[in-house]
């Protein structure tokens, strides 16, 4: 048999989707499962722009243009105008999901060997387009007990080597759920400047800031403009993650060149989605209104309900909808694995995504987890009475 390459055998597994199998199991033994691991709203997408989606006549499917659809950049600036944010439609390349967009910008601003900071825990899918171009990633911890708010700058600078090419932030956070400020963010733009450094910024769940928070976009750090790339996508904004559209933004106008060159050589984005993503920034703010109000309900659901279980700890998040949690177990893949498939309660069982994952050394998540509270409060209650009712008989308990 012919091997594969050592890349694809280096090719590290999502955090969030490995366990699947074991939930599929689980599900086929009619255990019902409530799905804290992945971020899959359950909130309606807008209907607007599914009504228009459902209205087009399309004689040919067509290719779009490799950037996107010209009306789509032209209103997806309008979007951003409305969030202070000045872009033109000729540095916006729409891409298949934010993912895309990040494997297009490692590509374009990384030669082998070169290394991303990041703080930590971070989103674990860049894992996978940082090998894919063989960087590295380096990260710096940040600290559950702070709500895992940006660790010092300094320990940015001492992280900094000759092959550190960029900085990367998402903004409100995934996995952690927290919202770096504009003061945090002009303190990286100092280093971004200092070491002509990119910015790679991750601002899909822009939305979603609570408690009188405001989102800041690096979009708007003064001086930056050559140096920020910015990821985005219509997946959780419009709760349409199958819609698998999203966007590569960025005023370096050699990097939008070389990234065309992707694009050119993939084609084009998908038009339904495009035309969808068009259609949905029309979406009245009556909808983000409620969505919002939802999400905040949900979020105090959450950390009440685990702060309640002994010897858990769950920090209160100010944006997107996941947290970090610390739980008072020995490893949590086990725990997590053991959840599917030898614990139920009532016939109920909770799936969640082992923090291992989310972290370049795993042993800095062996006693955490990343909850979503993307499913409705009813069922996040009955997940965190199932977590409870396990933790009591798990038998990797400390």
């Amino acid at each position: 048999m012919p091997k594969i390459s050592q890349k694809g055998t280096e090719l590290p597994q999502s955090a969030i989707r490995k366990l699947v199998p074991f939930a599929d199991a689980a599900k086929e033994r009619g255990i019902k499962i409530y799905h804290l691991n992945i971020g899959q709203p359950d909130i309606e997408t807008p209907k607007g722009a599914l009504e228009t989606l459902s209205k087009t006549k399309i004689n040919v499917l067509e290719y779009s243009h490799s950037a996107g659809i010209m009306s789509y950049r032209k209103k997806l600036c309008e979007y951003y105008k409305r969030n202070n944010i000045d872009v033109t439609p000729d540095q916006i390349i729409v891409t298949t999901g934010g993912s895309e967009a990040l494997q297009m910008a490692f590509t374009v601003c990384l030669n082998p060997g070169d290394e991303i900071i990041i703080p930590e825990p971070y989103y674990t899918n860049y894992n996978t387009f940082a090998k894919l171009c063989d960087a590295k990633i380096v990260t710096i911890p940040s600290d559950i007990k702070s709500g895992f708010a940006l660790p010092p700058i300094e320990d940015f600078e001492k992280a900094i080597t000759p092959r550190t090419r960029a900085i990367m932030i998402c903004n409100p956070n995934n996995p952690t759920g927290y919202l770096y400020s504009k003061e945090e963010l002009l303190k990286v733009a100092s280093l971004v400047k200092k070491h002509d450094l990119f910015l790679f910024a991750d601002e899909v769940y822009r939305e979603f800031c609570y408690d009188g928070h405001e989102h800041f976009s690096v979009l708007n750090l003064e001086g930056c403009e050559n140096n920020v790339v910015l990821f985005d996508s219509v997946s959780k904004r419009y709760s349409a993650c199958g819609a698998r559209v999203g966007c590569m933004i960025t005023r370096n106008t050699e990097v939008y060149s070389i990234a065309m060159r992707l694009a050119q050589a993939r084609l084009s984005p998908p038009s339904f989605g495009q035309i969808f993503g068009e259609a949905a920034i029309d979406t009245p703010q009556e909808y983000f209104d409620k969505v919002q109000a939802e999400y905040i309900a949900r979020r105090n659901v959450v950390v009440e309900g685990i702060n309640k279980i002994p010897g858990c700890f769950c920090p209160n998040p100010k944006g997107a909808f996941y947290t970090v949690i610390e739980l008072p177990i020995d490893d949590s893949d086990r725990f997590c694995q053991w959840l599917l498939t030898d614990f139920n309660y009532n016939g109920e069982t909770v799936m969640l995504a082992p923090a291992t994952g989310f972290y370049v050394d795993p042993e800095r998540g062996r006693h955490q987890a990343r909850i979503t509270y993307c499913i409705c409060i009813e069922d996040l209650k009955k997940a965190i009475k199932c977590l409870e009712e396990a933790l009591k008989v798990y038998p990797g308990r400390k």
